[in-house]
């Protein structure tokens, strides 16, 4: 019908805006749709339209034509498919609006019409009607014409093939109706004083079943129906509500009513008593996993899995990063520090390529903001790897990319992450005036950058990256006794690190480090030289002149070559190095392959260690050294074992938790485990994996179990105790390479896996109970 009027001069298209459908109740698919597309509008309510808005009213380009219109009543039509190019379009003449409302009748049905209403009005005429009468016939019965239908039916029918069997029961007669006697029997007389009637098998009555043939047919019952809908005009229909209020004067006579506080007195009690019930318990505790806390005691099968629980990452310092090195904070809950590097091996690691936009920090983070870092330490180059200090949280020892040891102290911050569930976002107040020529950061997000206290001197650090460091336990000579004796002292000032320039380095610190606060003489002296107050005077003695104490160079047979030590692992050790002033200057550091008689040992201390090289070896030595007596030249006492046995650089080189003598080394598709005085080769080794192991680390409450991250990003967890020849369990956690994993026990119901990848993603993932809590006699 539509296309009909494609042209004609009578439909003027119209966009019709919000406003417009709801002044004349069109709005579409509420008022009109596409199948009732049609609406009405009276003239004079488009004319006052026209009055009231003016310009601004959709039917003042067609204003003429309204007023020109010579009916009462508009007709708009709902172009829902835009046939005219707008969403409405207006009928100006009164032909064409009766047209679209009430369609003609096609050529055929006036036909049909014309015929019957020729055919009544010559019934009319002959003035009768005729009807059509059709004769009863009656039925005639026809003989049975077989067309083979009986001979499947007989196919198809069960016949008994099989001759039946015909059976006589037979009984004396004198039986018939004979009297049963029942007897006692003492119930002591029977063992467990229980008489137990077993069933057994009569093979009289067993009948073995033949096979055979049986055909069933279904036939689905047919049944005709009909059903007829009654099609209803649509119409519009909308309802409005709103909420039921009381007024002021039934609140208040609510509130003061009788059956109120009566209701109120009755609940009181009943009420109180549920709040101290959910004081006193908690309505979410799983008892039934309370219970199986050991699967000896279950029976069944624990899930074994590391569930996610935060994950950390910061766009401007680990973009395209990889984290080298996570540390948990010894004692302050739920505070995590990373540090980062390029995304290059140390191999191929190029100083003067190193982009100078992108700064070189460690990150702290913490559970309660796992957006924003809560402090930052600065760093002259990128960090390979860090240490808390075991005695003082505060302090912290890196090692960088370009063989320097540097040092911070955290000790002004140590309140701000304690505190960093509930401090507010600010600029923190110090009694101190900071100098006009500092920046004071004012974006409250940006966390504090701590500078280092001191770093040491780049002529007597490594040559290459520090790829392992450890803080070693404080020991001191007796001199009461008059013997060598070993004595700890309560902190940590000695350190150990190693470097691929085939160099192990020792690094003394002074003991007492300066905690008191600065005076003011001492502050105005800071000022006039431009030193921040924010930097800690801790080390600056140490700062740029601090040299290693000890050197020991790792040599094979031929002196040409050495070791590129990767990773350490010792049991405890410390050096009394005594020196001039005239002796420091020319050799800042005791080296192990010439002689030197200011070294003096303990002899109850251990100097055997582990070393895990860049080429896969692992090597076992002792660093304590005696001058040959024929060749007056210094000769280790034990000779240096070299293995074989992984085929890419060490990662991971690490002591069991609970068996001091046992060590995990990973590198390339394998791992093995050692034992200290066992010469053969490791107690353990596994099989060639399909990918490479990038990390692992032992388990800090389960001596048998094993976390070892892979280069396709998945975590293999190895209980030695159910197998060796395969992990008990893997599990994804990421899409990159696993670069670092570190474990820490928050209480005894808590612990933690720290997962970082090659994305510069830390992912924190909750140990589970069945990985958590040891077997007995583990």
């Amino acid at each position: 019908i539509l296309l009909s009027f494609l042209g004609h001069p009578e439909i003027f298209p119209l966009v019709f805006t919000t406003k417009t459908q709801e002044i004349f109740n069109c709005r579409v698919d509420e008022d009109v749709t596409e199948e009732n597309c049609f609406k009405l509008i009276k003239k004079e309510d488009i004319v006052q339209d026209l009055k009231t808005r003016a310009a601004i009213s959709d039917f003042h380009p067609i204003k003429k034509v309204v007023l020109e219109y010579p009916g009462e009543e508009l007709l708009v039509v709902f172009d829902a498919k835009f046939q005219y190019g707008q969403n409405f379009y207006l009928v100006a003449s009164e032909e064409a609006k009766e047209n679209l409302l009430k369609p003609p009748e096609t050529a055929e049905e006036k036909e049909e019409e014309k015929e019957k209403e020729e055919e009544k009005e010559e019934e009319k005429e002959n003035g009768e009607e005729t009807l059509e009468v059709h004769p009863y016939k009656s039925l005639v019965h026809k003989p049975w014409v077989s067309l083979g239908s009986e001979k499947e039916v007989e196919e198809e029918s069960v016949k008994d093939s099989v001759t039946k069997i015909k059976y006589m029961i037979s009984r004396v007669r004198r039986k018939f109706g004979a009297p049963i006697t029942f007897t006692d029997k003492n119930a002591s007389h029977v063992k467990d004083s229980y008489t137990e009637c077993t069933s057994y098998e009569d093979k009289t009555f067993s009948i073995k079943m033949l096979e055979k043939d049986v055909g069933i047919q279904m036939v689905p019952k047919v049944r005709e129906a009909s059903t007829q809908t009654k099609w209803t005009y649509p119409k519009n229909a909308s309802t409005q509500y709103f909420p039921r209020q009381l007024s002021n004067e039934e609140k208040e006579d609510s509130l003061s009513s009788e059956k109120l506080k009566e209701f109120l007195t009755s609940v009181h009690l009943r009420m109180e008593i549920a709040l101290q019930q959910n004081e006193i318990m908690d309505g979410f505790f799983d008892d039934w996993k309370a219970l199986a806390e050991d699967e000896s005691y279950s029976g069944g099968k624990p899930d074994v899995y590391l569930k996610a629980y935060q994950s950390f990452t910061d766009l401007r310092y680990l973009k395209d990063r990889t984290i080298s090195c996570v540390c948990w904070h010894p004692t302050i809950y739920g505070i995590i520090a990373v540090s980062a590097r390029e995304r290059l091996s140390y191999e191929q690691v190029n100083l003067s390529e190193k982009s100078l936009l992108q700064q070189s920090v460690i990150l702290f983070w913490s559970f309660f903001d796992p957006i924003h870092p809560q402090l930052m330490l600065e760093c002259p180059e990128d960090i390979y790897c860090f240490q808390f200090s075991p005695s003082d949280p505060n302090i912290i020892a890196g090692g960088c990319v370009n063989g320097q040891v540097i040092l911070w102290d955290i000790s002004q911050h140590e309140e701000k992450l304690q505190n960093t569930k509930t401090v507010d976002d600010g600029i923190e107040k110090t009694s101190v005036n900071t100098p006009s020529f500092m920046q004071v950061q004012q974006n409250s997000t940006e966390p504090p950058l701590v500078k280092y206290c001191a770093v040491s001197s780049i002529q007597y650090s490594h040559k290459k990256p520090v790829t392992d460091i450890h803080w070693l336990p404080h020991y001191s000579k007796d001199n009461q006794m008059g013997a060598t004796s070993e004595k700890r002292a309560e902190s940590c000032v000695q350190l150990v690190t190693c470097s691929p320039d085939g160099s192990i380095l020792f690094w003394d610190m002074p003991a007492t480090r300066l905690t008191e606060q600065p005076s003011f003489e001492k502050v105005k002296k800071d000022e006039i030289f431009g030193i921040p107050p924010d930097v800690r005077d801790t080390f600056k003695d140490l700062d740029l002149c601090w040299k290693p104490l000890v050197k020991i160079n790792l040599c094979e047979s031929d002196p040409t070559t050495e070791y590129g030590p990767v990773r350490i692992s010792l049991r405890e050790l410390h050096h009394h190095y005594k020196t001039s002033e005239a002796s420091a200057r020319e050799r800042p550091y005791t080296e192990m392959s010439t002689s030197s008689k200011n070294l003096k040992g303990l002899e109850n201390i251990s100097t055997d260690f582990f070393v895990g090289t860049e080429d896969g070896e692992i090597v076992y030595s002792d660093w304590k050294m005696e001058i040959d007596g024929d060749s007056a030249k210094p000769v280790s006492q034990k000779h240096t074992q070299k293995y074989t046995f992984h085929t890419e650089t060490i990662n991971t080189l690490q002591r069991s938790q609970f068996f001091k003598d046992i060590i995990l080394s990973i590198g390339g598709q394998n791992f093995a485990i050692w034992k200290e005085e066992v010469t053969s080769g490791p107690i353990l080794q596994s099989r060639c994996s399909t990918g490479r192991y990038t990390a692992g680390h032992w388990s800090l409450t389960r001596p048998g179990v094993l976390f070892i991250g892979r280069d396709d990003g998945n975590i293999d967890i190895w209980d030695l105790l159910k197998k060796t020849h395969e992990p008990s369990h893997f599990q994804n956690i990421s899409k990159s390479m696993i670069s670092f994993i570190s474990p820490w026990t928050a209480s005894s119901k808590q612990h933690f896996l720290a997962v970082s990848d090659d994305f510069g993603v830390l992912h924190v993932l909750e140990i589970c109970q069945a990985l958590s809590d040891p077997l007995r006699n583990e």
